[in-house]
């Protein structure tokens, strides 16, 4: 399959939109109005802490109690997140996360007579547990509310990270190139590697032929663009029985004016079960945009150094590290994260904390990164691998559990890590996303029961960004 020029297909669908200006500001405005009207509360079940990159003031939480969903379902405006952190462990693991998770929420729903709508939040690189998640979101709404799921929505749109879907073709860009996504390195992932491009035979691929790549309903690009919420609304209403719909976007547009006829089709009464990247929830929550975040917005006054805690492996993340070698006040540490063979994990994670501690005091902000080559054994297994990985994670991130001093702020690097940090390290309950500090890379305020109350809280995904955009994180940190 091949590349295709960014700019060539921007452009041809840009001139479609200034011929339906008029129908694409109508539908946003729709979509506005139907966001502010609905009576259901979206809840997003995030895989890892990244799904928060695109939306601000929404809180996230660690737990799924019972008592803990009935107080959120009747405290939050309209949309909260889950961090389930799913993509860490194993199918068997998160499928019995899901069906306890779907247990209390559907008893929280009702004892709070606030219905929902799920969401499941995943890599919009196409990495995770599908169909696995969205199947048993839809089965434990079926046993515990008697709703039929008339379809699966798959839209793994997200601008900032430049993935993006072309004639149903999934794509990443790099500079002006788009990509396949199955010709990236994302695809080759160990524990979720996946062969096809174009959606509709990833999902076939996917549900090992369950469901077919001719019987899935697409939704084009230049309906989108033509701003004809009609005509996505008569696509929508094909849906019965969990029909597949791959939704086509390019800009944040797209994902608004589908999103619009979504509501209508919510409320006439259809129900789906959703598993999409990023901005799709902040175009059905219609979250407004908001300047992007630094150092003096988010009150930053210590006079101690951060800290940096890098365990993504992708070849970006590593560009991104070394980017950081010749900017001041940094200090460089590198984990041995293959002491995990030898059981030596925890004396590795002592030594460092202790060498960051003296680092943050001095007012320096140490980086801590783990060995740049990922760790592979002979006849190892996808399970053993993300056991291994695991491990490596939770002493890793513990580092931050065992500093003497509170830092300035902690940017997690990679989305096993930040959550680990965030739910282990750090003890967060309740986070509230504060917004952004680079595109596509948020910021939590964290909680008063955790470890550093108060402090931002930098969640940085290991694919997202230029090799500058950790370098200018910093920056705005400390300007």
């Amino acid at each position: 399959m091949e590349k295709l020029s960014y700019i060539d297909i921007s452009d041809r669908a840009k001139k479609i939109s200034l011929d339906h200006e008029d129908d694409i500001k109508n539908a946003k405005n729709e979509l506005i109005k139907s966001a502010e009207n609905f009576k259901m509360t979206w809840v997003v079940l995030d895989d890892d802490p990244t799904g928060i990159q695109t939306v601000h003031d929404i809180a996230v939480y660690t737990d799924w109690r019972e008592e803990t969903l009935v107080t959120a379902l009747q405290n939050e405006k309209g949309m909260f997140y889950i961090l389930t952190n799913s993509r860490g462990i194993t199918p068997e693991a998160s499928e019995r996360l899901h069906r306890e998770l779907m247990g209390n929420l559907i008893l929280a729903s009702q004892k709070s007579k606030v219905s929902v709508c799920v969401i499941s939040r995943s890599d919009s690189t196409l990495r995770g547990h599908f169909p696995l998640e969205t199947d048993i979101i839809k089965a434990c709404m079926m046993e515990g509310l008697n709703e039929e799921t008339d379809g699966l929505i798959l839209a793994p749109f997200f601008y900032a990270g430049g993935r993006m879907t072309y004639e149903d073709v999934h794509y990443v860009k790099y500079g002006d190139d788009l990509i396949p996504a199955g010709e990236t390195e994302f695809a080759g992932d160990e524990t979720f590697g996946y062969k096809s491009s174009d959606l509709k035979e990833y999902i076939e691929e996917k549900t090992g032929g369950k469901r077919k790549a001719r019987d899935v309903i697409s939704i084009p690009l230049d309906m989108l663009r033509e701003g004809n919420v009609d005509g996505v609304e008569k696509e929508l209403d094909r849906a019965v029985e969990g029909t597949p719909v791959v939704v086509n976007a390019l800009e944040p547009v797209d994902i608004e004016v589908f999103c619009a006829a979504l509501y209508r089709s919510l409320n006439k009464g259809k129900r789906f079960v959703y598993r999409t990247a990023a901005d799709f929830v902040k175009a059905v929550g219609a979250v407004t945009d908001k300047d992007l975040l630094t150092g003096k917005t988010l009150g930053i006054k210590s006079q101690k150094g951060g800290i940096v805690v890098i365990g993504s492996h992708t070849d970006k993340t590593t560009r991104q590290l070394e980017r950081l070698r010749d900017f001041k006040d940094l200090t460089f540490l590198e984990y041995d994260s293959d002491r995990v063979l030898d059981g030596g994990l925890m004396e590795e994670t002592n030594r460092v904390a202790k060498l960051a501690s003296a680092e943050i005091d001095k007012g320096l902000t140490p980086v801590i990164y783990t060995k740049r080559k990922v760790l592979t054994l002979p006849d190892d297994t996808k399970e053993e691998a993300l056991i291994r990985s695991a491990k490596i994670s939770d002493a890793f991130t513990g580092i931050v559990a065992k500093l003497d001093c509170e830092p300035a702020y902690i940017i997690g690097k990679g989305g096993i890590t930040s959550s680990d940090i965030g739910t282990r390290a750090l003890g967060v309950k309740r986070a509230l996303v504060m917004g952004q500090i680079q595109p596509g890379v948020p910021v939590w305020k964290t909680d008063k029961g955790s470890r550093f109350p108060g402090i931002p809280y930098i969640i940085f995904p290991g694919n997202v960004g230029d090799d500058d955009t950790l370098l200018n994180a910093i920056i705005a940190l400390t300007d």
